[in-house]
């Protein structure tokens, strides 16, 4: 059926339509295709969930002196984060309030102002009105600092080091939002108290795909490895990868937050406990604020890809840096920005534990770009299949058809024994994550309430 004819130029029709039959869909295990590529449904996330909940901006380790800033991305919103005079961190719209114009060039600096292109509004480093050319003439003197001044994130809060920020009042603080997902943050990057730190600025490259297709993989999805990287298998750059999805598992903790975890010393060696870091650093790893689940889970099925609802991506594998060379954990963010309806820019940032020596910080940043650089082994299977999808959301035959995606593996149930938050899946097959990715984008997504963002420039 095409529901293009059905609702020309109505889009909370359609919208309306769309989420029932997502909702519908899931629950026999189908996914209306056209939710990867579609004018209408890009719209309403931007407004409906890049507005309302938590978004990955930065890490600290990027801003660590008082000046200094990034410009980043907040759904389709560029947005500078800075480590103002006073050692705070803000988040702010980067157009100036006088006329909107762009106020920000650079990539990155050290500041104690921006001063506007256009008509030369200056703005301080917190994100407060400073001045303006010929203000007593034009003005009749200064302006509110803060009611002129650039609009900031509502809330802004961390874990561990990574910088997330809300435009919305009403959202919970970022912990109880994640829930039982920071159960596995603390697992993955709080294991010594220098914490990590970004090795090279974030790699951004556009592809023509749907920003949901990699947070939805990302999410549980090992099943495609033995096809879609089977060229990794077959080079002898990574022999055997074609059979980690047998020895994948899966760690759900419910509203689209979720990670694939891999048994690394069966599938590899016994010595690839907690990834496969050398010996002689694992010592130094700190576990005491860890329990006994989570130090067995880092021996035996350590969380290696995940998720955080909605485009927050983790990725810790070990790898060669070389090929022929013994692999070594590299750890990778990726944020899927979206772009435009079926666009995406893919930011890959690269960080490790600070405390280990610039040598290793080298060899596994090399052993990250070998896989998942812009020209990576892995990255190229990725994005071409998933640029695919996008065309299939467009395709005015599925779309006439009413085509529905298959959601219908198997699933042998979460473990009962299971002494960690959310559930724990033996195996990855069964596709539930991905569900619950799914049913969080539809509740996001049926939600029309505008997001309180007032007095997010105080």
């Amino acid at each position: 059926m095409n529901y293009d004819l059905i609702y020309p130029g109505n889009a909370d029709q359609f919208l309306d339509d769309l989420c029932d039959r997502v909702e519908k869909g899931m629950d026999e295990g189908l996914l209306p295709v056209e939710v990867f590529r579609d004018d209408k449904v890009f719209k309403a996330e931007m407004e409906r969930i890049f507005t309302r909940t938590w978004v990955f901006v930065a890490h600290v380790s990027e801003i660590p002196n008082k000046g200094d800033y990034v410009l980043r991305r907040l759904g389709l919103d560029k947005v500078i984060v800075t480590r103002d005079d006073s050692g705070e961190i803000n988040v702010m719209l980067n157009h100036c309030r006088h006329r909107g114009t762009e106020i920000c060039q650079h990539d990155k600096g050290n500041t104690r102002t921006f001063k506007c292109p256009y008509h030369g509004w200056v703005y301080r480093n917190n994100g407060d009105w400073a001045g303006a050319p010929h203000s007593q003439d034009a003005y009749g003197g200064a302006l509110d600092k803060k009611e002129w001044g650039l609009l900031r994130a509502a809330k802004v809060e961390q874990l561990h080091g990574f910088i997330f920020a809300s435009l919305s009042q009403d959202v919970p603080t970022l912990r109880e939002h994640l829930g039982g997902a920071v159960w596995m943050m603390d697992a993955i990057f709080g294991l010594h108290p220098d914490g990590m730190k970004v090795l090279k600025e974030p790699e951004r490259f556009v592809v023509k795909a749907d920003w949901k297709s990699g947070a939805e993989n990302f999410s549980g999805d090992a099943y495609h490895v033995s096809t879609a990287h089977l060229s990794a298998a077959l080079s002898e750059f990574i022999p055997g990868v074609n059979q980690v999805s047998s020895m994948a598992s899966g760690y759900d903790f419910g509203n689209g937050n979720s990670f694939i975890g891999h048994a690394l010393p069966e599938l590899i060696a016994p010595m690839f406990e907690f990834w496969g870091y050398p010996k002689e650093y694992r010592d130094q790893f700190d576990l005491s604020n860890l329990d006994e689940t989570q130090i067995e889970m880092l021996k035996t099925v350590p969380p290696t890809i995940g998720t955080l609802f909605p485009n927050f991506s983790f990725l810790r594998f070990p790898q060669p840096a070389v090929p022929g060379e013994m692999p070594i954990p590299f750890t990778s963010i990726r944020m899927w920005q979206p772009i435009a309806p079926g666009v995406m820019e893919l930011w890959n940032y690269e960080l490790e534990y600070a405390f280990l020596p610039q040598e290793f910080h080298d060899k596994a940043y090399l052993a990250g770009q070998f896989g998942f650089g812009s020209g990576g082994i892995f990255e190229q299977d990725d994005t071409a299949v998933w640029e695919g999808i996008a065309k299939a959301a467009s395709s005015p035959w599925n779309r006439a058809h009413g085509t529905q995606l298959h959601y219908q593996q198997k699933r042998g149930g979460a473990d009962p024994d299971w002494k960690g938050p959310g559930e724990y899946h033996p195996s990855i097959y069964g596709e539930y994550c991905q569900e619950q990715f799914w049913r969080r984008w539809l509740r996001e997504m049926k939600n029309k309430k505008p997001a309180s963002t007032g007095g997010c420039n105080q």
